[in-house]
């Protein structure tokens, strides 16, 4: 096991900027960092099971009048984070240093902490105010509107981090070039 590997793991609600700020921090990084996205493991699932209490299952409801969507993760939606954590865990045996982007949720913290205890790991913390990540929501025309108020205090409750950056009120380079200097990359 290579244990010089440095693990970047942004956790932030959908539409924060986290796929952003990995870009840029890419860019300016004093070496090579590969970027693993969680939505690309959940685009691995068969078209079936996208919504489907297997896989993903979106609920949407309306709380006080505003949308809101409630994500389920079946199990075999489950085995593919799990596998994702094992991949990434993986990865950073092989040497190679990375930028993880993940809405964690529930306690997912627990295992990267168990599965990277080997490598330099750097939890950071990407936020934006709620009406900032809605309309995010809606200009991007990707993303179903009420995931992020849904998200949003679920996704940081509980949670350490090693650095909190403001992505609402930063764009992703000075959130990249924060993250840079205080874990001096």
């Amino acid at each position: 096991m290579n244990r010089s590997a440095q693990i970047i793991l942004l956790n932030g609600v959908g539409s924060s900027g986290k796929s952003s700020i990995a870009k840029e921090l890419q860019k300016i990084a004093g070496k090579p960092f590969l970027h693993i996205q969680m939505d690309d493991f959940c685009a691995m699932l068969p078209e079936s099971l996208q919504d489907h209490p297997d896989g993903f299952s979106f609920q949407e409801i309306s709380e006080n009048g505003k949308p809101l969507v409630v994500i389920k993760t079946g199990p075999v939606g489950e085995r593919a984070l799990r596998g994702m954590r094992h991949a990434i865990a993986a990865m950073a045996a092989q040497g190679n240093n990375l930028i993880v982007d993940d809405v964690m949720l529930e306690n997912e913290r627990e295992e990267y902490e168990a599965l990277l205890s080997g490598f330099e790991t750097f939890f950071v913390s990407v936020f934006a105010p709620l009406e900032v990540l809605e309309a995010r929501e809606r200009q991007r025309g990707d993303r179903m509107i009420g995931l992020a108020r849904w998200q949003y205090d679920r996704v940081h409750r509980g949670k350490r981090y090693d650095l909190e950056v403001d992505s609402g009120g930063l764009g992703p380079q000075e959130c990249a070039t924060l993250i840079k200097q205080k874990l001096q990359l």
